[in-house]
């Protein structure tokens, strides 16, 4: 049996980062992959692929030059699947060759197979060809990730009903797709293929969507989605779901409408991959949806395993993933970090983009905390006309009692980047003066968070 200081299951955002710290420190340390390549979901079917897809749509559809160009511009006509899947596999050829070279050069071992528990402190891991290693790890992280929910409901066949890990394997562009679940994932991908031009009925239980989101946001990007020809099936949930004998996907729903498209996506939800870590015999449990449950140090009930990213639940993002794997290591070796950071981005990469960090109008008001709101048209800038941006929205909300920022919201084209100004601003207690006073580049999307200061000067100016 080999040992090593740190073993980590899952070579995801939350397992690579903290495989590195503890190498940093000097730990002898293993991650175990069940994958022939490393970066988990992220990498291989999540964040970098559906990324890298809506990029790929933007530019060959030449949707982001139609406010130029007029809503019949085409870089490219008839565009098909492959078109989009050749830029995709370059983009994760690259990552997986970036990651196993970070890695390798912090000297991690990297070892292929689907782990198990033996007890708490052992692991067997069984290769592809069968063949069984077991290790021990004084300390062990269980960063196995999450995957698709397939309801019982549902007839996936992985062709014309699919899960959200499916859409890689496409062989062709539908002409029309029903989209069951408006999470981020389902959000994210109904606006893509909404700019391919294809048919698209979005479908959730719920009667808005992204409710963590600033309600002003949301509405801006239900108006969008409606205004490209997306349809929202709101407060309606999904019976079943059948093939009918035109090649088409009928989606049933309680309320007794039928949807038919050419193709159904699902996107209701995630469950924890732990099921088959043998979770018992090493003394732990997971909930409902097979998750972990740690504290703020990020140990489960055995303090020498720790547990990270996705399989610990919210807030699930690659960002966050990232430090909790990190801060996970750095506490296992007694090496101290700087508490969970309290304002983190957000960001949903739909079409257009959304971000925000801090709070939203809906907190502030529930709380009972004074607030003003300074917007921005980002069309309103020299660059947003450059651009030809017709949507996009900046956000910023000031205490009314010192005026400090207390939240950022941001919808339209590089929104993800330009969080970062009002996330520094919030964490280093930025106040309105900052933007008032500060130069910005000109021209430059970020010069909305003057224009948004101003109008939150006014505001307050009236109030006198």
């Amino acid at each position: 049996m080999k040992s090593y200081d740190f073993l980590v299951i899952g070579s995801g955002p939350a397992g690579q980062r903290a495989a590195i710290q503890a190498a940093k420190l000097g730990k002898k340390t293993a991650i175990i992959e069940r994958r022939a390549a490393i970066g988990g979901v992220s990498v291989h079917t999540g964040t970098i692929p559906s990324k890298t897809l809506r990029q790929a749509v933007l530019y060959l559809t030449g949707w982001d030059q139609r406010g130029l160009y007029g809503e019949g511009y085409r870089l490219k006509n008839n565009l098909t699947i492959d078109d989009l899947m050749r830029r995709i596999h370059v983009t994760l050829e690259h990552e997986v060759e970036v990651m196993r070279h970070q890695v390798s050069r912090n000297g991690v071992t990297v070892i292929e197979g689907a782990a198990s528990f033996i007890d708490m402190t052992s692991l067997r891991v069984e290769n592809a060809r069968g063949e069984v290693t077991e290790l021990s790890g004084e300390k062990i992280l269980i960063a196995t990730g999450t995957r698709p929910i397939r309801a019982e409901n549902i007839p996936f066949d992985d062709e014309t009903i699919i899960d959200s890990d499916g859409v890689l394997n496409l062989k062709s562009i539908p002409r029309s797709m029903t989209i069951i679940g408006a999470g981020v994932i389902g959000a994210e991908y109904a606006s893509i293929f909404n700019a391919l031009d294809i048919k698209v009925t979005l479908i959730d239980g719920r009667d808005t969507l992204l409710d963590f989101l600033d309600r002003e946001l949301v509405d801006e990007f239900i108006h969008h989605l409606r205004n490209h020809g997306t349809i929202l099936r709101l407060n309606e949930k999904v019976s079943h779901v059948e093939r009918n004998g035109r090649n088409q996907v009928v989606t049933f729903l309680e309320s007794g409408k039928r949807v038919c498209s050419d193709m159904v996506l699902v996107a209701a939800g995630r469950i924890g991959c732990t099921y088959g870590l043998a979770l018992e015999n090493a003394g732990l449990t997971a909930d409902s949806k097979r998750r972990l449950k740690v504290n703020e140090t990020f140990q489960t009930d055995v303090p020498h395993i720790y547990a990270a990213g996705d399989v610990i639940g919210f807030p699930s993002l690659a960002s966050t993933s990232m430090e909790q794997g990190r801060m996970a290591a750095c506490h296992a070796f007694g090496n101290t970090t700087s508490a969970k950071p309290a304002h983190f981005p957000f960001g949903v990469y739909a079409v257009p983009e959304m971000s925000m960090v801090g709070q939203t109008e809906q907190e502030l008001t529930e709380q009972k905390i004074p607030y003003e709101a300074g917007i921005a048209r980002l069309r309103e800038t020299a660059r947003g006309q450059i651009l030809g941006l017709n949507e996009g929205i900046l956000k910023i909300l000031f205490s009314t009692t010192d005026r400090r920022v207390l939240g950022v919201h941001i919808l339209g084209e590089g929104a993800t980047e330009l969080i970062h100004i009002g996330q520094a601003a919030l964490i280093l207690g930025g106040t309105l003066n900052y933007f008032l006073e500060n130069v910005f580049n000109y021209p430059t999307l970020a010069e909305a968070y003057k224009i948004a200061a101003l109008d939150a000067w006014n505001r307050f100016s009236s109030h006198s």
